[in-house]
Order: structure tokens, then sequence, then C-alpha cells
């Protein structure tokens, strides 16, 4: 069936594009698939929340759930405290995420490193990442925390906020050093060696050609690993340091009350869902591309 081609005719003095009769029918019935889908959507999550809500309220403990958890004079008395402990948890995590990068990049490529002169370097690389992958942060934190300490490198008293750090450093680290290195060696050795015949020194082609097409596929598991960093740094809590999940539970013996570790559950998700989104939508744009090229 032949269709006919698309024309412009004006209208009220603007040009106005007309759809053959085929594409106006075409778009009438993606109109009413889209309405259809998203009152379909609406009404499932409508329904779900509700037998949701319905089955934990007629639950025989919720009155003891409602009153242990949810208090709102609790989370009033204790959401600015619990404030205060985000905005060093933030900070912590602006920090960790600045130095992870850097050095997980850097063991990135001292692990894809060719030659046998680099084997030394190749091992140590990945010992690094084998030891750090492989020990519990919350055992990690503590060996960092109590341990370093223990050396005396100073003679004054290191902040459990650096130790923690430190510690989180250390073991994100390593996760994203083995992330980059996947995005390094999906790149194919031609594009390398197409730099190299450029007259590109072999620093150049890894800063110029190779990094910028691994860090743009291995985008959204970084974001990923992120969102992780986002929850792992509350556990600098447990060297002593005042951050959100320190403070609810201050907040919690001080009550007798679980409400406060409610209200610094919510505030880390409220932290964690743009990330997240963000994560999702790295993830979608990378997926469009290369079905593009397929198609192409």
């Amino acid at each position: 069936m032949s269709v006919p081609p698309l024309t412009r005719a004006g209208s009220g003095g603007a040009d106005r594009l007309l759809l053959t009769p085929l594409e106006q029918h075409r778009a009438r019935v993606r109109r009413a698939r889209t309405r259809r889908s998203v009152l379909t959507s609406l009404a499932s999550t409508v329904v779900f929340a509700v037998l949701l809500y319905v089955s934990v309220t007629s639950a025989p403990g919720w009155p003891r759930v409602q009153e242990t958890f949810f208090d709102p004079a609790v989370a009033r008395e204790w959401l600015p405290s619990i404030l205060r402990g985000l905005w060093l948890n933030i900070r912590v995590l602006a920090v960790a995420a600045v130095l992870t990068l850097a050095l997980a990049l850097l063991l990135a490529v001292l692990r894809t490193l060719r030659g046998p002169v680099w084997l030394p370097v190749r091992l140590l690389a990945t010992a690094y990442v084998d030891l750090f992958r492989g020990i519990p942060l919350i055992v990690l934190l503590y060996l960092v925390g109590f341990g370093v300490p223990a050396l005396r490198f100073t003679e004054g008293r290191i902040s459990p906020v650096v130790l923690g750090a430190a510690a989180i450093v250390l073991t994100y680290s390593a996760y994203v050093a083995e992330v980059f290195r996947a995005g390094i060696e999906t790149v194919h050795p031609s594009q390398r060696l197409g730099a190299r015949s450029l007259g590109l020194s072999y620093a150049q082609s890894l800063r110029l050609v190779v990094l910028p097409q691994a860090v743009r596929r291995v985008t959204p598991p970084l974001l990923n690993d992120f969102v992780a960093m986002q929850k792992d740094v509350g556990l600098i809590s447990v060297l002593g340091a005042v951050d959100a999940v320190r403070a609810a539970q201050i907040g919690a013996l001080d009550s007798f009350n679980f409400t406060p570790y409610v209200v610094a559950a919510l505030l880390f998700v409220l932290l964690s869902v743009p990330t997240a989104r963000l994560a999702d939508w790295a993830a979608l744009r990378a997926t469009r591309r290369e079905q593009a090229g397929g198609v192409l």
C-alpha cells in the first residue's frame, strides 16, 4: 500500500504539517494506547497502595508499631539533629567519591598496562583489588578506625570521620577500579592502534581515545556504585562520628522510640532517589545508543 508523502500547507499565516489519513489513524491509535496504559498504571498503583495500607494497618500489632516507629512528636524533636548528621554524611560522601574515582582510575590503568616489565605493578594492583573487595566494609572500618590510631603516626587524635572516609575509599576504589577496567577492555584494540598510528604516545592515546569511550560505557554502573556509597557512608557511625545514623541512635535511646531511625532512613532514601533516577536515565540512554548503532 503506497502512502502519500507528507505535505505542508499554510494555515492562519503559519505552516502546518498535514498528515495522511493513515498517519492520522496511527497517531490516534498511539494516543489511545498511551492513555489506556497511563490509566491502567494509575489504577493498579492505587489498588496496590490501598491493599498494602489496609493489610498493614489491620494487623493486630499495628497500633504498637505505629506508636513505636511513627511518632510525629518524636520525629519533630529529633529531625534537626538528624539533619545535622546527614550534612556530615554528605560531606564525607563528596570527598570519598572524588578520592575513590581518582584512586580507582589509577588502579584500572595500572591493571591494564601491557608488557612483562609492568608485571609487578599489575600484581600489586590486583592484590589491592582482591584484598579490599574481599574484606567486608564494616570489618575494614573497625580495622582502620582502631588499628591506624594505634600506630601513632601523629601526636594528636585522628578524627573518626577521616578514618571512616579512608575505609570507604579503600573499599569502593577496589570495586570501581574493576568497573573502569571493564570499560577500558571493551574499547576495541583498533582504536588504540589508530591513535598510535596518528603519532599519539601511549599516554595520549589512553587519555584522548580510550578513557573517554571507557568512561562513557561504564557510567551507569558507576552511578549504581555511587548510590551504594551514599548508604554506606552511614557506617562511619560505628567509629563514633555523630552522623545521621548516630544521631538517630541517640534519639532512639533518649526517647525509647524507634522513630528517629525511620526519619534517618527516609532522609537517606530522599538522598539516593535523584542519583538512582540519574542512573536509570544513563542506562536507558546507553541502551538506546547501542540499539541505534545496531540498526545502522
